[in-house]
């Protein structure tokens, strides 16, 4: 299908597209709306219940993008080997991809389960907040390789074009993930009443079935058989690959990750209120950056799978393709959500003061948006062309640089509070996303393809 992708047929171009693309839209709605259903399960617990899962689970994306860095590695590496039809090289990719990232996940999950106290003590959370991610943390902590495998798979999968695959599997994770919420938080059908625990149980669990589940589907799907003894063996040069591209783009992430941590650190010394609304808007705008995320996600497979063919004059053009479309929706639908800011936090709160809150930072996102989609689309194509070192330098630079330092003075120093740390977030956003559309228009990522070309 790659192949008849050309500067002259955009409409096929947007037809490929459009093919990967929907069943990611789809994977990506199913993933944000089990984190929403968290949510709004334990909202019946307490809001109390709502921030201290909401900081364990900024721990836990913090780790995601630790595996991530051999996920994302392996999925433009592979994606690039498609494109030039070479199945040798999607081969030991594969298997040095699940052989790094299954040893080093089993390693996080037995650091975060030992030292998941002195990890939540960063957070200076009040003795109930401290109870309840405590609890979720020992369980979830331990099941963190689970999470390893599942995204290294998801991505190998999308690489090789089967997004309906991974789709499928996040709707049945949704439905496993719901039933065991509903019957170990109510104790419903019989099941104990357990609460904040029986929200962890049910994410350790469903996580490791369908980690079992996208084994046997990535077994079915390979292009050629991969004996066992593979996986326990690693290729030097397929490995560079994957670390060359994974380690920046995963260092791009870690900085943001990292930074955000920090923020969250700054928003509990403002009190639960505003630790609470912070953790209500970030699952809202994850509904709201669903579409730019699909468009990365399915911009990253079709820019690699364009470079890997030597058709950098494609990806170049039908980049702007993606990110036009990915800020047309994102800027509607957050309209939406500003109109009815005060109306969506009713849902989740009856307290005032958060509802009001969290409707001026709906506001302030507005503003945020445009550029954090430009930021997501632009990187994941970057990333695709073999680009991953410019990102991450820019990302370092100008979160450490400028977003803590001004999320500090505008929130803390001069009071502003949460709308302060929110603004330096704005700028932050603008500021790379000017940057990486630059990178991309002066075309330096064009000589950086990972794969040799095919005689």
């Amino acid at each position: 299908m790659i192949k008849g992708i050309t500067l002259e047929n955009p409409s096929s171009a947007r037809r490929y597209m459009f093919m990967i693309t929907w069943p990611i839209f789809i994977e990506v709605f199913l993933q944000m709306l089990m984190k929403l259903t968290d949510v709004f399960m334990l909202s019946f617990v307490s809001d109390q219940a709502v921030a201290a899962i909401g900081v364990v689970n900024q721990l836990m994306t913090f780790m995601f993008v630790l595996f991530n860095f051999t996920a994302m590695g392996a999925g433009v590496v592979v994606s690039q080997y498609v494109g030039a039809d070479d199945k040798d090289g999607v081969r030991n990719t594969i298997a040095s991809a699940v052989t790094i990232n299954l040893l080093f996940g089993l390693a996080v999950s037995l650091f975060v389960g030992f030292n998941r106290q002195y990890l939540l003590n960063l957070f200076s959370l009040e003795p109930e907040l401290f109870s309840y991610a405590n609890s979720y943390a020992l369980i979830v902590g331990f099941a963190l390789f689970a999470q390893a495998m599942i995204l290294t798979i998801s991505s190998i999968l999308q690489a090789m074009g089967f997004t309906k695959d991974v789709m499928l599997s996040v709707l049945v994770m949704n439905v496993l993930n719901i039933f065991g919420n509903y019957v170990l938080i109510f104790g419903a059908l019989g099941f104990p009443r357990l609460g904040v625990t029986g929200v962890a149980l049910s994410t350790a669990g469903v996580r490791l079935l369908i980690m079992a589940g996208m084994f046997v589907l990535l077994f079915r799907r390979m292009p050629v058989r991969i004996p066992v003894k593979s996986f326990f063996t690693l290729k030097k040069t397929f490995a560079m690959k994957i670390l060359n591209i994974g380690v920046p783009s995963a260092g791009e992430q870690l900085s943001y990750n990292v930074s955000q941590i920090v923020l969250t650190i700054m928003i509990t010394t403002l009190g639960a209120t505003a630790l609470a609304t912070r953790v209500y808007t970030q699952n809202f705008m994850s509904v709201l950056v669903i579409f730019s995320v699909s468009i990365a996600k399915g911009m990253q497979i079709f820019i690699g799978q364009l470079v890997g063919a030597d058709k950098q004059k494609e990806a170049f053009k039908y980049m702007y393709t993606g990110l036009k479309f990915a800020s047309i929706v994102t800027i509607a639908i957050g309209g939406l959500f500003t109109f009815f800011g005060r109306q969506i936090f009713s849902i989740f709160s009856d307290d005032p003061g958060l509802i009001a809150l969290g409707a001026s930072i709906l506001v302030i996102e507005l503003l945020l948006q445009p550029a954090r989609t430009g930021n997501m689309v632009i990187i994941s194509a970057l990333r695709a062309a073999g680009d991953a070192k410019f990102p991450v330098i820019i990302g370092i630079t100008v979160m450490w640089g400028l977003l803590v330092p001004l999320a500090y003075v505008l929130g803390i120093v001069l009071g502003y509070g949460l709308p302060g740390i929110w603004f330096a977030m704005v700028v932050d956003e603008w500021i790379r996303a000017s940057l990486m559309y630059v990178r991309w228009k002066k075309k330096r990522w064009m000589n950086k393809r990972l794969v040799p070309k095919r005689s």
